[in-house]
């Protein structure tokens, strides 16, 4: 899958979680640690792989569920002291949303449930490198889809993504479109701030009359 793919489900994931558990739409910055979460074994084990040869094929120790899973538990154990918890939660559902998305993907695109892309090391997916690096490989295959909707040829693995990726849009704007939300309210204070740099010692001399 395909890093927006991962973000997308982890984004996905994780506002069904708040709604269904917390019955409020996900904070910004738990936002912010599914969409990083989801994408990061991708970001650990593509350039290990790619760049590096550590692994023959772009699965391994990022992809790893004896990986995933204590980062998960550390990642919410560091959160709950910072009095983030949901932060952690966020972060833990959308690393270990990753492996498993890749599972049920090799499942409809090779028919074969690969369990193994996420048992490393006990277990490793064959294969080979698709390309000299991890910005070629990226190039390259994103001019292929830019290529392939630009001429009209789009399969129906392709309407889906793009389905999924509109309806997550959607989702998103519902929710209210958090990480936007909170730096347009930053923005604001800011500005409200420049404007009215008077507006504190104001009230005070307000308090002492």
């Amino acid at each position: 899958m395909w890093p927006w793919e991962h973000a997308i489900v982890g984004y996905l994931l994780y506002s069904l979680c708040c709604h269904t558990v917390f019955r409020e739409s996900p904070g910004g910055l738990e936002a912010f640690a599914v969409v990083v979460a989801a994408v990061l074994p991708d970001l650990i084990d593509k350039p290990l792989a790619w760049e590096y040869g550590v692994f023959d094929v772009g699965y391994g120790i990022g992809h790893s569920i004896f990986f995933a899973v204590p980062l998960a538990i550390l990642a919410g154990t560091i959160a709950r002291a910072a009095t983030r918890p949901r932060v952690g939660l966020a972060f833990g559902l959308g690393y270990l949303s990753h492996p498993f998305a890749d599972i049920v993907d090799s499942l409809f695109r090779q028919g074969v449930l690969l369990v193994d892309l996420a048992l490393w090391p006990i277990a490793s997916v064959a294969g080979s490198p698709p390309g000299p690096g991890v910005l070629e490989v990226f190039l390259h295959r994103s001019g292929r889809y830019v290529s392939a909707v630009l001429a009209g040829d789009v399969s129906t693995y392709l309407w889906i993504q793009l389905a999924l990726a509109g309806a997550t849009m959607v989702v998103w704007l519902l929710d209210g479109a958090p990480v936007a939300r909170e730096c347009l309210q930053a923005i604001a204070r800011s500005i409200g701030g420049i404007l009215r740099p008077d507006a504190p010692s104001n009230q005070n001399e307000t308090n002492r009359r």
